[in-house]
């Protein structure tokens, strides 16, 4: 039976979306089953799009567009749904890393975001989203299509070891994670260096920290707590985390090198059992 369920389109891009994908489909005389065929899905997953019980993807919003002739309509809302459903504290961050030109990044103890597997993402969000973690990795893999684009920002990931051996998710999810690491050394607009463990103590001891530089707006530097993330343009700030990267950025292997030491500790400590 469809689910006729009232719902307020102002109170959230996802209620906006399925308001919409109801409104359509009802225009054009067709019921829940009847597009969810058309679509090759079920009538049930149309309804609970419909009813924000599912988030949709960016494959079903493209179908539904085919389906329905609405000219990319769904398609370019599922950007902004999808991006509703990142932590509130980290909206603004993910707002600004669209409009980066350039983005420089250490990460201490996982890999960096916009390279993460879709299967990383979700061995590292499912222990503190027990519940439904399918929202967060969504949002994490759509974030990831601003190195996509036709001139996406130049982007430098410096990677300390320990990330290439802390296991998330198995061996197997392992090897797919670093072999997306080595496909990206030949990315015209990623560089990925490796900071070894034979560089010791080193300028960012402290932990993690992001750079962005914009063509319109002042640089920020962003770090992590244990909860929430923060942001600052304060120019002694950033300076500060501008030397602490080009020191990172000297003790770091080559890119060369860092591909080479990637490669190695996936075939010695993730080898492929089959």
């Amino acid at each position: 039976m469809a689910n006729i369920q009232t719902l307020d389109p102002d109170a959230s891009p996802l209620a906006y979306y399925g308001g919409e994908l109801r409104r359509q489909r009802e225009a054009q005389g067709l019921t829940q089953p009847q597009l969810g065929t058309i679509i090759f899905c079920t009538g049930s997953l149309v309804g609970q799009i419909e009813t924000t019980k599912k988030i949709p993807t960016r494959d079903f919003s493209e179908r539904v567009d085919a389906a329905l002739g609405t000219d990319g309509t769904f398609s370019r809302l599922v950007g902004l749904v999808l991006r509703s459903q990142l932590p509130t504290w980290f909206q603004p961050y993910a707002d600004m890393e669209a409009k980066a030109a350039y983005i420089s990044t250490y990460q201490a103890q996982v890999v960096y975001g916009l390279l993460q597997t879709e299967e990383y993402a979700r061995a590292l969000l499912a222990p503190g989203m027990p519940d439904d973690p399918d929202r967060l990795v969504a949002a994490r893999m759509e974030r990831q299509r601003i190195l996509e684009r036709e001139r996406p920002p130049l982007a430098w990931a410096i990677l300390d070891e320990a990330v290439l051996y802390r296991t998330i998710g198995g061996p197997a999810v392992m090897r797919a994670q670093l072999q997306k690491l080595l496909d990206y050394s030949a990315h015209r607009w990623m560089r990925i260096q490796v900071l070894p463990f034979e560089a010791g103590e080193h300028a960012s001891l402290d932990g993690s920290f992001t750079g962005m530089r914009f063509d319109d707006d002042p640089d920020i530097v962003y770090t992590e707590d244990l909860i929430s993330g923060h942001m600052t343009a304060n120019p002694e700030t950033v300076r500060e985390a501008s030397l602490r990267y080009a020191h990172l950025q000297a003790a770091a292997l080559s890119v060369g090198e860092s591909a080479a030491r990637i490669s190695r500790v996936m075939e010695e400590r993730y080898a492929d059992q089959h």
